[in-house]
């Protein structure tokens, strides 16, 4: 007689447990996606703070090239201006498009190759692309792992239960997929 109210009550906890678990499961994951998206933030913001400290650096070696320096600042202005993922990726591939003008504006002038703050300001910024691709991978690996929860059996199920969908990963444009031209 036990037996029969004890057996219903185990599986009840049972299923409980189990609804639990892919409820904090997707939570878990829904925030590491969050965290991971707001450290690309926190990257692009800093690559965003370094360039105006670099432009004063070759503005003083470089006059002429006013052209490529306002190019570099309006990129910098679109990219910490951007609200969504998709124009932030937009502002960040404009902005490293004038950053290497700018570096390659710097290559005809030795004295400011030689420049300590500009060396140290170009330091910095390749350190901060690499925390960049470190931090948008994190974010792709992320959203693998959710993604793979949201279609994987019994997860489809309790994502559909939950209202969860499939999230979006971080892509580059098609025009930054193309090698680059090196000619020597």
């Amino acid at each position: 007689m036990l037996a029969i109210i004890w057996i219903p009550l185990m599986i009840v906890v049972l299923v409980a447990l189990i609804i639990f678990n892919y409820y904090n499961r997707f939570a878990i994951l829904a925030n590491r996606i969050a965290n991971s998206l707001s450290q690309i933030d926190v990257q692009l913001k800093r690559r965003a703070d370094l360039i105006p400290n670099l432009i004063e650096t070759v503005k003083g070696y470089a006059k002429h090239e006013a052209k490529i320096m306002k190019e570099v600042s309006d990129a910098r202005k679109a990219l910490v201006g951007a609200k969504n993922i998709t124009s932030k990726v937009k502002a960040d591939n404009a902005l490293e498009s004038a950053l290497g003008k700018l570096f390659a504006v710097a290559e005809n002038y030795p004295q400011l190759k030689a420049n300590e703050n500009f060396l140290e300001l170009q330091k910095e910024l390749t350190t901060t692309e690499d925390k960049v691709a470190y931090s948008r991978q994190f974010y792709n690996d992320s959203i693998l792992t959710y993604n793979n929860l949201c279609t994987t059996f019994p997860g489809k199920i309790f994502a559909s239960m939950f209202g969860r969908k499939e999230k979006e990963f971080f892509q580059i444009v098609e025009a930054d997929r193309k090698l680059p031209k090196v000619a020597f």
